[in-house]
Formats: structure tokens, sequence, C-alpha cells
């Protein structure tokens, strides 16, 4: 599943071909994907010319100028590719048409915009964009990590009392929106906590220094084009190379990074998810 950094970077790759422009033909392929698209989803639109792209959480928010807000999840292995785009920055063909390309949209400038999911686990909607923090998908969603309402002060108040182990916490998208199981993990090597440890038992000045930890591994992996290890591309079809740099995620057996540590990278289920740490370095 795409974090905060795949989608962040697809976000930026969308902004030249279609903010600010004007959609001649929209193209709705079947009739769902995770779940169905909303009523005349592509007559709605047609003729609408995107005036933001913006991102919250995991979700890709393009505002129209009809006064709806499409609303993109890319799922599991979901893909929004660039063709023809008359500044030249992507492919200035049209591929043909494939399989699993189930919403196209075309620009007035001759972009085409292509939203591909061979496993269909992504998701569009269409809301009303003054009332999209009720949206049932962004209505309980914590505040951003690279905002300034993740600070200190509240990710101190979240951990306060919780028995629950840290990594679980941070994965919580109530408390933090748009952390994956990838980047908490790097985040807590670097914190040097456990992701076994319960939040509510580590010290306020170790909670506190995770906020900056937390968006330094974000920023790193946004710039490195986020991790593509089985499907994530970014909107020019190119790897992301961020994968190259982690130093527990998937590395189970391994020797610890650390200079001088000797121990091993080991692997813990937690909540079916595989955390990935250092028994030595992370207490």
């Amino acid at each position: 599943m795409p974090e905060l950094p795949e989608v962040e970077t697809v976000r930026r790759g969308l902004l030249p071909a279609l903010e600010g422009a004007r959609i001649a033909k929209a193209s709705v392929n079947r009739p769902d994907l995770r779940w169905p698209f909303p009523d005349r989803m592509a007559d709605r639109l047609t003729g609408a010319t995107v005036t933001g792209l913006r991102r919250r959480s995991k979700y890709i928010l393009a505002d129209l100028d009809t006064g709806e807000t499409l609303l993109i999840h890319l799922g599991m292995s979901g893909r929004m590719l660039i063709s023809g785009d008359p500044l030249g920055q992507f492919h200035h063909t049209h591929p043909a048409p494939a399989k699993h390309d189930h919403v196209v949209l075309d620009t007035e400038a001759g972009a085409r915009i292509t939203f591909n999911d061979a496993r269909r686990f992504g998701a569009m909607d269409l809301m009303d964009t003054t009332q999209q923090s009720t949206h049932w998908l962004l209505k309980d969603l914590g505040p951003e990590p690279l905002g300034n309402a993740f600070n200190e002060s509240h990710l101190i108040a979240a951990f306060k009392g919780k028995r629950s182990p840290v990594k679980s916490v941070l994965l919580d998208q109530r408390v933090v929106a748009g952390l994956g199981n990838i980047y908490v993990c790097e985040a807590l090597y670097r914190a040097g906590i456990s992701p076994l440890r319960h939040a509510g038992r580590i010290g306020t000045a170790r909670v506190a220094r995770l906020v900056p930890i937390i968006r330094d591994v974000l920023t790193d992996a946004i710039q490195a084009g986020g991790s593509s290890l089985r499907d994530h591309r970014q909107a020019n079809g190119e790897l992301g190379y961020f994968q190259h740099t982690f130093r527990v995620y998937g590395r189970e057996g391994e020797t610890c990074q650390t200079p001088d540590c000797t121990d091993k990278i080991r692997r813990k289920v937690q909540s079916g998810r595989s955390s990935f740490y250092c028994p030595t370095c992370q207490r």
C-alpha cells in the first residue's frame, strides 16, 4: 500500500499536466474499483477545470471549478500515468489502452492521465469541496506529519497512558495521517525506540524527538521518489529509490548498520504487519 511519500511523489508528478487543466473528456471503463464510482462520474468530470491538486494523508485531492473535489486513492497497485504532455516532461504519444486502464482523463492541452489498477483496490470519489472534512474517508484523520499541527505536544498527548505498542499507535491514522509500516519502522530505528515498547512508557523527551525524525524520514523518502517494492511508480513511470537506503525494513537477518553494532535485524509480526528492528540499538 503506498504511503505518504509515494502519494506525494505522484501528486507532484501530476501537477504540470493536471493542475489548471480543463478536462476535455473523462472516460470511466468499469462501474467500480474497491467501491462503486459515484453516479455520472464521467459526465461530472468532463468540462471541469482542476483548480488545485492537494494531498491529505494517502489521498490525492483534485479541486474542480464545479465545486466538487475528486478523491483518488491508489490502493495496492494503482498508478496515475501521464502521456502526451505538451510541456514535453512526459511521453509525447499516448500508449495503446491497457487492460486495467479504468479511468482516463484527457485534457484540452493534450495530456492524458490514466488511472491503471490491476488489483482494483484503489478508489475514486467526488464530493462537495466545502464538505470534504466530513467525508467518511477523511473525517477521522489526524494531523499531517509534515504540517504544524503535528508537534511535540500532540504526540506526547497521543502517547500518554497508551498500553499499545508504539508501532501500533503511530500507524493509527487518527494519531497521525499518512504513516505506514515502512516509514514507522525506519523512524523508530533512527529514534532508537523498539517497536515493541508500549507508547505510554516512552519518556516525553524521546517522544518529542520522534517528531523531527518522522519528518526527516518522510522528507528523505519524498526526495528519493518514494519506495518501489512492488507496484509503485512515479507519474512519469520511473521507480522510487528510497528502498535502497532502508536501514531496517526488509533487512531481517542482516547486520545492523549502526557503527560498532554487530547485532542482526529482527522481524516480529505485530497486528498482522512485520516490524523490523535492531534489539541492541532500539530499546
